[in-house]
């Protein structure tokens, strides 16, 4: 009998890539996706397409909302689900400190909710929390491990915080199978087009088309350890098959600066960056996150899980699907690779 799943934030990028391993594995899929006025499922519609159609499928998406309890406990007791990933929250940073308050309900008390209806129904349902290397900030000691000190720079950052010592919290007093994922930056063709790492691809396509001329951006200087979402999400889902449960740096163990990811990007088009990059304030953080840089050395030991898409290549391959999709006139639908 195939496992059962439930997704919640299916609809973005690791959602998706998510949905589309654990159908590999023969998975009956589940996912949640909230009632808005424009429904946003261009990442997934190849996958749940066949739904349309009224054809027999192990895919199913269900509306609900991870601020509304009721949504969330009405999910779980149908579904009865053997597995969880809680991919769900409004997940941009510098959006954060705009709508600070819905940030905390998705991102920290989302989890809360999930949490509390396993419980409540008594299921023993394995759950992943979306954890991130914004909960480490303004960072403690380097690289980062699943020990440093949290300290958040961000209302995203805070909440989950909250989310992460929440789950803990469950699975110490109520013997829950929690495991928290501290994911560092993680990209791929669909990214959200206002990520600074899609941002910068994007601009590269249209400047190469020659559609603009300046790509506008914040701090050149800030320092990520970003790898490829597809590999992110395996480790999501090795987290959850092992006999216990714990929690995981899931990084490559590199840093480059935003600069570095123009430097590539622009360059792999042909172009350079120097001539047409512009800092702008505009988009500065009101509290910068300078450097990230992640220790995997507990998953590659416990998960046997690495980073396989080294960083020129993640950016290559960004650069190529925008490209693409600008000469086909798609923004707007994104890329499936």
């Amino acid at each position: 009998m195939s496992k059962r799943a439930l997704i919640t934030g299916i609809t973005g990028q690791d959602g998706s890539y998510l949905a589309e391993l654990l159908l590999s594995k023969g998975y009956e899929v589940h996912g949640v996706v909230r009632r808005s006025s424009s429904l946003n499922r261009k990442r997934i519609d190849h996958i749940f397409e066949p739904i349309t159609h009224g054809e027999q499928s192990a895919r199913l998406l269900h509306y609900g909302d991870l601020t509304d309890a009721s949504s969330v406990n009405r999910l779980i007791r149908e579904l009865k689900p053997d597995e969880i990933y809680n991919l769900g929250a409004q997940s941009h940073v510098k959006v954060s400190f705009e709508i600070p308050e819905y940030t905390a309900e998705t991102a920290g008390l989302g989890a809360l909710r999930l949490l509390e209806a396993i419980r409540e129904t008594g299921l023993t349902t394995r759950f992943y929390q979306a954890g991130s290397s914004e909960m480490l900030g303004m960072v403690r000691e380097i690289p980062q491990k699943e020990t440093t000190p949290f300290y958040p720079r961000s209302p995203y950052g805070a909440a989950k915080v909250y989310a992460h010592w929440i789950a803990v919290n469950y699975r110490e007093a109520y013997g829950q199978f929690i495991c928290n994922g501290i994911l560092f930056n993680h990209e791929s063709p669909r990214r959200g087009e206002n990520f600074v790492t899609r941002k910068i691809t994007r601009g590269v396509a249209e400047i190469k088309l020659g559609r603009q001329k300046k790509l506008s951006l914040g701090n050149l200087e800030a320092k990520r350890d970003w790898g490829y979402a597809k590999d992110y999400v395996y480790a999501m889902w090795q987290m959850l098959q092992r006999d216990k449960a714990d929690d995981y740096v899931i990084a490559t163990g590199e840093t480059h600066t935003v600069r570095e990811f123009c430097q590539i990007a622009f360059a792999h088009a042909g172009l350079d960056y120097r001539e047409h990059v512009v800092v702008d304030p505009l988009y500065f953080r009101p509290t910068e996150v300078d450097l990230l840089i992640g220790d995997p050395r507990k998953a590659r030991e416990q998960l046997g899980w690495e980073a396989t898409t080294k960083f020129e290549d993640l950016v290559k391959l960004m650069v190529d699907a925008d490209i693409e999709l600008a000469k086909s006139g798609g923004y707007g639908v994104e890329s499936v690779r």
